[in-house]
């Protein structure tokens, strides 16, 4: 019991590192919740530095659900492997580092979601790219994907621990979206663009 109370614990912190945070601070010397979509998250870097760094952002927040999950399974199993996981993730949007106002949890969801099942990830992966290339709504792709991999779980009778930890992932990207979703039902999301990137004056403000 003390030893999956001292992984979970470690996984939370391990969530609460933000590089998409760092990056802009140390590139910028901002905040990066005070600009573009408030997010400290991947599409919020595009939109301040530029592909470049938003790639760096994806793979960092991506790796923290890896070594959650790896860390929960080599001390515990599956259980504390999805608890872990989970763990990491609450850490990303809620960091006791950053007062509580962490990213949406998207990346490491992913990350997660490579460890206990990478088949059906790269299923809703493609998902997202279609829906992003049609649509330019990164969050519509983010809510459709993540629920997509939990129903994929539920379905093919994965391990209980899994299909729980979809459902509850699945609850938080949602959540986390919830000012999304209501632009996009108004047509005022922020459309994705490659192109998109604040100026220097833009981030100085």
């Amino acid at each position: 019991m003390m030893i999956a109370l001292v992984i979970i614990l470690i996984s939370y912190g391990i969530g609460t590192i933000s590089p998409a945070y760092i990056l802009v601070r140390l590139w910028t010397g901002n905040d990066i919740r005070e600009y573009g979509s408030g997010n400290a998250g991947t599409t919020n870097v595009m939109r301040i530095l530029g592909a470049k760094a938003a790639v760096f952002v994806l793979l960092m927040d991506l790796l923290k659900g890896v070594i959650a999950v790896y860390l929960g399974r080599y001390m515990g199993g599956e259980a504390l492997a999805a608890t872990a996981g989970l763990s990491a993730v609450i850490g990303h949007n809620w960091p006791v580092t950053m007062k509580l106002k962490g990213g949406k949890g998207v990346a490491t969801s992913i990350g997660v979601g490579l460890m206990i099942n990478p088949f059906y990830v790269w299923i809703c992966i493609a998902l997202s790219i279609f829906i992003i290339t049609f649509s330019k709504y990164v969050s519509l792709a983010s809510i459709t994907a993540i629920p997509l991999w939990t129903v994929l779980l539920a379905i093919t009778g994965s391990p209980i621990e899994h299909v729980i930890l979809g459902i509850a992932l699945s609850s938080l990207v949602i959540y986390r979206h919830y000012a999304n979703i209501l632009r996009i039902y108004k047509g005022t999301e922020n459309r994705f663009s490659l192109k998109t990137k604040l100026s220097k004056e833009e981030r100085s403000k």
